[in-house]
């Protein structure tokens, strides 16, 4: 724009007037010499609700336009700025308050030059509040998830900060936990009181697809209705999801911009998830190390006693073995103690493990030697093995020992729960980042209560279980850096899933 601008082509004058952002041309002392028509707005939400009439405002000097005296030095250091040549361009944000809401708006000044000389200054401002509630959202959103430890309130923390930026409907937070093939629903607010089955179902092929792409998508699920899918990876690795639900973002700009936001929440979010995880695994290290410190202690009390009782008892079975009554006892007690020393062989495993000894090799190489062995507890029960392996070889570092103890332990429990002449599946794949294997049996379901306690220390739902394996199993996979997995359903059986990070 020129300060001829009054002498300006209509359709230059039509372009000025349809742009949103407010448009004020100024001569060398700061007098207004044109404006746009949306200048009045302006104009009016700074205090000065009498001008009614470009003719009125045009000749006077700017910055009678601002009531706020910082406002009015600020647009003198920048005429000053320019004039001097040291910037073409001079900006700033300042909040404008209406009757409705605090606005942010951004000033932007930049010279008018005919042929070399300076001949006055452009001044435009633009509203910029949605970009800037969104900034202020991701810093405080942040803060806020760098000083949350708990996995819950990192949930509850990550939907607050949406709240103010993305206008929404429902929040869906999904982690990927042993298995990055299935997300699991973590956290559900919103989605018109759908229940917490039915969401994950729906979404679980959504999620998928954007944490194995690592791109977000918008899906239209109503009219005017959207749903954003973003990945969560912190440390280069996925832990999930998130899905906002919308009615009310209109606009491609307003998408893109919720787009923008919910990917760097999730960004936070899932870093903030990842050291929660932190605190729980060095919890439960130091839970585990205290427990096992008081089991060693009482295995190592034990297993005297239970040497001098079975001495006795043999003794006595030598002496009485003509009595069948005592020998029925006898063998009782003796069958006890039995049960008692693998339970104390448990607990000193269990309390004092061996430093694992790391080799580069590959795990399914284990599962050879392990199923081998274990040939004939199948086919006591006659089960079948269906097993699916990748065409390559993987090469993970683990200690071979630790690592068959690990699977002769979860096979075990699979046999146990299969039903007679049914199959076992076992299929171990290679993932981008993992091996990954899972053992399937089409045995009776977990009860939804016990499936979070499998792996504490001392539960146990076999008869005369010890409640020791999956917990030292656990304790073994992730000392190797893997996790392990369980799920059970009475429609499909149960799963147990370990993933194993490959070697460098």
């Amino acid at each position: 724009m020129t300060p001829q601008d009054a002498a300006a082509p209509p359709l230059e004058r039509r372009v000025l007037d349809a742009l949103p952002n407010t448009v004020y041309s100024v001569d060398l002392e700061g007098r207004i010499t044109s404006v746009n028509a949306a200048w009045g707005d302006f104009a009016r939400a700074n205090g000065a609700p009498q001008i009614a009439a470009e003719d009125a405002v045009v000749g006077r000097v700017i910055w009678e336009a601002a009531s706020d005296p910082a406002a009015r030095a600020q647009m003198i250091a920048a005429m000053d700025e320019l004039r001097s040549g040291r910037s073409s361009l001079v900006s700033w944000e300042f909040p404008c308050s209406s009757p409705d809401e605090e606005r942010i708006l951004l000033m932007q000044v930049s010279p008018i030059r005919e042929a070399r000389s300076l001949a006055g200054f452009v001044f435009s401002t633009v509203d910029i509040t949605p970009s800037h509630r969104s900034r202020e959202a991701l810093i405080d959103a942040g803060i806020a998830l760098s000083r949350t430890i708990a996995l819950e309130r990192v949930f509850h923390e990550a939907a607050h900060q949406l709240r103010r930026v993305v206008p929404g409907d429902g929040l869906a937070i999904a982690l990927v936990g042993g298995d990055p093939a299935i997300p699991r629903l973590a956290f559900l607010q919103g989605f018109d009181g759908e229940t917490g089955v039915a969401a994950e179902a729906r979404l679980r092929e959504r999620w998928r697809d954007v944490i194995e792409r690592g791109q977000p998508h918008v899906f239209p699920v109503a009219r005017g209705v959207l749903e954003l899918h973003v990945p969560m990876s912190s440390s280069g690795a996925s832990s999930g999801a998130i899905t906002a639900r919308s009615s009310r973002l209109v606009g491609a700009e307003r998408v893109d911009e919720a787009l923008r936001v919910l990917a760097t929440i999730a960004a936070q979010t899932a870093a903030a998830i990842e050291r929660a995880a932190l605190v729980r695994r060095v919890e439960q290290k130091r839970r585990l190390e205290a427990v096992g410190e008081v089991s060693a202690g009482v295995a190592h009390e034990l297993r005297n006693p239970l040497f001098g009782i079975s001495s006795a008892a043999q003794l006595l079975r030598y002496r009485a073995k003509d009595d069948p009554v005592v020998e029925k006892n006898v063998g009782r007690i003796l069958r006890e103690v039995d049960r008692l020393n693998r339970m104390v062989t448990s607990l000193l495993e269990f309390g004092r493990p061996a430093s694992p000894s790391f080799a580069i090799g590959d795990p399914d190489a284990v599962w050879d030697d392990v199923l081998d062995g274990e040939r004939g507890r199948l086919e006591a029960r006659a089960l079948q093995l269906a097993r699916t392996r990748p065409s390559s070889t993987t090469h993970v570092a683990f200690d071979p020992e630790q690592l068959a103890q690990v699977f002769v332990n979860i096979l075990v429990n699979a046999v146990d729960a299969a039903p007679e002449r049914s199959t076992l599946t076992l299929t171990s794949e290679q993932l981008p980042a993992a091996w990954r294997c899972r053992l399937h049996n089409g045995g009776a379901a977990i009860p939804a209560e016990h499936l979070e306690r499998v792996f504490e220390v001392f539960f146990s739902m076999k008869p005369g279980g010890t409640g020791i394996g999956l917990a030292l199993c656990q304790r073994i996979v992730e000392e190797h850096g893997g996790t392990i997995a369980i799920e059970s359903a009475p429609a499909t059986g149960t799963t147990l899933t370990i993933t194993l990070p490959l070697a460098r």
